[in-house]
């Protein structure tokens, strides 16, 4: 289906163009959202009449799109999340939750402007994109970590999972005990009693 773009859509066009789309995509996403209209002569000679206040309404909310970025200048914020000894969380970060920490911190964002490609399901630190409007992107920092201390850690350049290992091999945590010409299956336990007896 061919449609006439009424805002920039990213990988698309800009306003004005018309562009050639997936009839469900343009039925399901673009129509509804007023972001296209079907390209038809009638509604060709629509917007070429209006063309001008729609550029201009455009203009206007990227500016004010552009002040609300500054706010976002340095933006960071921290999730408190559990996880496995390994970095895994028991669960995920989804958008819900970038959103409600956001306005949290006093940022002004829905949902829809959180652009997440896949849910964050490790600790760590994360760039995060909010579309404040088509044209103005700003990125957050997420650190994802299991403790404030650990989140602190993360900000400072620290790899908290590198090191946690690193302590682990230090005092033999994560090494267990390997008896060459024990049976196979056989615990240390097992082994030790064989030894005496």
């Amino acid at each position: 289906m061919d449609v006439i773009l009424l805002e920039r859509v990213e990988k698309l066009g800009a306003i004005g163009d018309v562009v050639k789309v997936k009839d469900g995509f343009a039925r399901n996403f673009l129509l509804p959202r007023k972001k296209a209209l079907r390209a038809n002569e009638a509604n060709r000679k629509v917007f070429e009449a209006n063309r001008a206040r729609i550029e201009a309404d455009n203009a206007a909310r990227r500016g004010d799109a552009e002040k609300e970025a500054g706010n976002f200048k340095d933006a960071q914020i921290t999730l408190i999340r559990q996880s496995s000894n390994t970095g895994q969380l028991y669960g995920s970060v989804a958008v819900r939750d970038l959103v409600e920490a956001l306005v949290a911190e006093g940022y002004k964002v829905t949902k829809a402007q959180v652009v997440l490609d896949r849910p964050i399901k490790a600790i760590g630190l994360y760039d995060v994109k909010v579309q404040l409007h088509p044209e103005v992107v700003v990125n957050v920092k997420v650190n994802v970590a299991r403790s404030p201390e650990e989140a602190e850690m993360q900000a400072s350049g620290v790899d908290v999972m590198q090191q946690v290992f690193e302590e682990g091999r230090d005092q033999g945590g994560f090494v267990e005990a390997y008896d060459l010409n024990a049976e196979p299956g056989a615990t240390a336990e097992v082994q030790q009693d064989q030894a005496q007896g």
